[in-house]
């Protein structure tokens, strides 16, 4: 969030909000020990996205227990398609079938390098809830699928970092404006936290701020412009966007920042 002109990081704990002034990347040591952060009951400012990671990982071939028979597969998104709760996801013109896809994101807190079981989980920060928007068209058309995925604002994350939940058996649901669409678990997922953790872990370091996308077991959806976006994960909480064509995304932008037409 943003107050006063200073980022802020929002914690979750047992339903108790932490405040911390800082990005979750340098706060990444505080924040592993919460109780040591003051508790507040009320807080106010610009919502933000909770993290801005460094990488962002998405998991391929996840979704379902289909997927046990095929290796572990995972992407890349660009950091920049990170927005905030509330904020617009803009769509081209003529872009075709969107989809948004509800998933847990893990954050990391620490160093994690060729991890293994359960001891994964020392080196995560928390969780959030994160929406992976997919352009079909483009991903059929684009083998590395960065057309149909690193898009601007096409990674929402939000509302905060929980960081006492069971990443396994966490309900997941889609609303598209207002109305339940979607709804599964993490239980159902192919790979859980730690066996997707494992995977790239082993692949590369994972660092302090890193977030990964584990996921959509059946939690995805067609999005259009005008269409409000809501996904909920048990035990972390609500995260809502808007969806918005590009060239009224613009209008708005430049409206906002002063640049529009006199």
């Amino acid at each position: 969030m943003s107050r006063h002109g200073r980022v802020h990081t929002v914690l979750s704990r047992r339903g108790r909000k932490h405040v911390v002034v800082g990005e979750p990347v340098d706060n990444a040591a505080v924040l592993r020990r919460p109780d040591d952060v003051p508790v507040v009951e009320e807080f106010s400012g610009e919502r933000l996205a909770p993290v801005r990671p460094a990488t962002l990982f998405g998991m391929a071939r996840n979704t379902g227990e289909e997927n046990r028979a095929l290796p572990p597969a995972a992407f890349l998104k660009a950091p920049a398609t990170v927005t905030d709760p509330g904020a617009e996801v803009p769509l081209p013109e003529g872009i075709g079938r969107v989809d948004a896809e509800v998933e847990l994101a893990v954050v990391l807190g620490a160093p994690l390098r060729n991890g293994s079981g359960s001891e994964v989980l020392e080196h995560v920060l928390g969780y959030t809830v994160g929406i992976d928007v997919t352009a079909r068209d483009a991903q059929r058309e684009d083998p590395l699928w960065t057309t149909a995925k690193s898009r601007s604002g096409f990674s929402p994350l939000g509302p905060w970092i929980e960081t006492e939940t069971d990443p396994a058996h966490a309900r997941i649901s889609l609303l598209r404006n207002g109305s339940p669409v979607a709804e599964g678990s993490t239980g159902e997922l192919a790979r859980g936290v730690v066996e997707v953790l494992e995977f790239l872990s082993e692949l590369v370091e994972l660092r302090p701020g890193d977030v990964v996308l584990t996921g959509a077991p059946g939690t995805y959806a067609p999005v259009a412009a005008g269409d409000t976006v809501t996904a909920l994960i048990s035990g972390i909480g609500e995260l809502t966007v808007g969806v918005t064509s590009r060239a009224a995304h613009t209008r708005v932008e430049r409206n906002r920042t002063g640049g529009g037409e006199h």
